[in-house]
């Protein structure tokens, strides 16, 4: 294993720490090849996020005919489990165990977890296709099952994972860490968006079955690798005997420190109004601008960049004392920008204005992400603001869940109005449904910007925290 671990970090090191966005987390505790090698985990997530919010939704609406509001349910189904992030790592916090390992059963069981569902999933598709006898019903329940599992075990390895990193890194660098294995996740998303979209320029369903199965595998591999003797077995902290603290005392700050409803809204409203997208971008190219299955999938890339560009962005603006509500509005404006190069994209007929505009819609995005995280922080004091942004976190995915089943809905009933000629003889084409759903979203980022307007500081005042120390340290992924 020692020699696999030194290729592995041979062939990290060759992307040059410079290349790598807060690639100086790495210290003399956790040196820079065992945290590339522990950001493996990372990698996992990003593909399964592709292949479930990028590729299957595409696929299964296009090529399978499942109707749009039920495949934005099925996508929506891991969201369920984001809430519970911070039960997870509470558990593992205090997890008991004769082995005396926290966070290895959390990370193992997740990887479990995303292995069961990807295994599932090939033969759901097929029941989904027509090539078997099995009843169509069996075939969604199937393919809910898969997206349940897969959602169940990333959000439980990503958040056992960045809690393990947590406890190798120094207490100064931690995080930095975190924020440098964040970076990782969208690089993950990136390459296996490019990987995703070059397998399937030829689309057929057994090549789709190839890379489900080949994830499958690549998961159990790669996490399996990113593990291993990471954690230090120490019997002392499982003993059974050991006092844990209660929220009850930091939940009362964090709800009396004043603004934290209006933050919170702000967050909700945002989210939503970037999230409804989520399952349309795919089959809109597919569908109006008549782009293949692989053209299609590399579009999550384009967001992962986008996104990936705002957080360069956001670190170097932040350290230079920006108000994190300013550049959290104009990440709203940023996607107001992209949604409509998008709608436009359609009567021009234009994919790289499509394409333009998905790629601000990851940057839009990232910052409205980074800036409401970053004023999250300041909602309650040290001892509590593990809460304040599980708050948000919760706020965060509840309202992704949301904003995505309401954009596979509205987008089908618009469709149907539309189709039967009842919105008027100007509304019939396919993009009607799609062009709702993303004036809707544009809505959404206007009401937000009202929302944040009042948080922004209108004169420049002294920070009670060192802008220096950046990092996504518990972002929820």
């Amino acid at each position: 294993m020692k020699g696999l671990n030194d290729r592995l970090a041979k062939k990290w090191i060759l992307l040059s720490p410079r290349l790598l966005p807060f690639a100086d987390a790495a210290t003399t505790e956790l040196p820079l090849p065992r945290l590339l090698r522990l950001s493996l985990f990372q990698v996992t997530v990003g593909m399964a996020l592709v292949l479930l919010n990028g590729t299957l939704n595409r696929v299964m609406i296009i090529e399978l005919g499942v109707p749009s509001w039920l495949v934005a349910l099925m996508i929506s189904l891991p969201l369920i489990f984001a809430p519970f992030r911070a039960l997870i790592g509470f558990r593992s916090d205090t997890h008991r165990s004769l082995l005396g390992w926290r966070r290895v059963p959390y990370i193992w069981f997740g990887t479990l977890l995303q292995f069961g569902g990807l295994a599932i999933m090939p033969f759901a598709l097929i029941i989904l296709s027509g090539d078997s006898n099995g009843p169509v019903w069996a075939g969604h329940v199937a393919c809910g099952l898969a997206f349940l599992l897969v959602g169940a075990g990333l959000h439980t390895t990503q958040t056992a994972g960045l809690a393990l990193a947590t406890d190798l890194a120094p207490e100064a660098s931690r995080p930095r860490v975190v924020a440098f294995l964040y970076v990782m996740l969208l690089v993950g998303m990136v390459v296996s968006g490019i990987a995703f979209g070059r397998l399937l320029t030829q689309f057929s369903e057994i090549r789709l079955i190839q890379i489900i199965q080949g994830t499958a595998v690549l998961t159990m591999v790669l996490n399996i690798i990113a593990l291993w003797k990471q954690e230090v077995r120490d019997p002392s902290r499982t003993a059974s005997d050991i006092e844990h603290p209660t929220f009850l005392q930091s939940w009362r700050a964090f709800h009396m420190g004043g603004r934290s409803s209006r933050i919170l809204l702000a967050v909700g409203l945002g989210t939503a109004g970037f999230s409804m997208q989520d399952i349309l971008l795919e089959p809109y190219g597919g569908e109006v601008l008549h782009l293949s299955v692989g053209a299609t999938t590399a579009l999550t890339a384009l967001l992962a960049s986008g996104t990936l560009g705002a957080f360069a962005i956001a670190s170097h603006t932040l350290q230079r004392g920006a108000d994190p509500y300013r550049l959290a509005g104009y990440g709203a404006l940023a996607g107001v920008v992209a949604f409509s190069a998008v709608i436009f994209s359609a009567p021009f007929d234009s994919p790289t204005l499509f394409r333009i505009g998905t790629t601000c819609i990851g940057f839009g995005g990232g910052l409205f992400a980074i800036g409401t995280l970053t004023g999250a922080m300041t909602l309650a004091e040290c001892d509590s603001r593990g809460l304040a942004l599980g708050v948000w976190g919760a706020v965060q995915a509840s309202a992704a869940g949301l904003g995505v089943a309401l954009g596979g809905a509205i987008r089908d009933a618009a469709g149907e109005l539309a189709s039967h000629g009842l919105l008027g003889p100007a509304l019939t084409g396919p993009a009607v449904g799609y062009g709702i759903v993303y004036y809707l979203e544009i809505m959404l980022l206007f009401v937000t910007l009202a929302v944040v307007g009042p948080l922004v500081r209108t004169a420049v005042a002294s920070r009670s925290r060192d802008q220096s120390s950046f990092g996504l340290a518990e972002f929820p992924g």
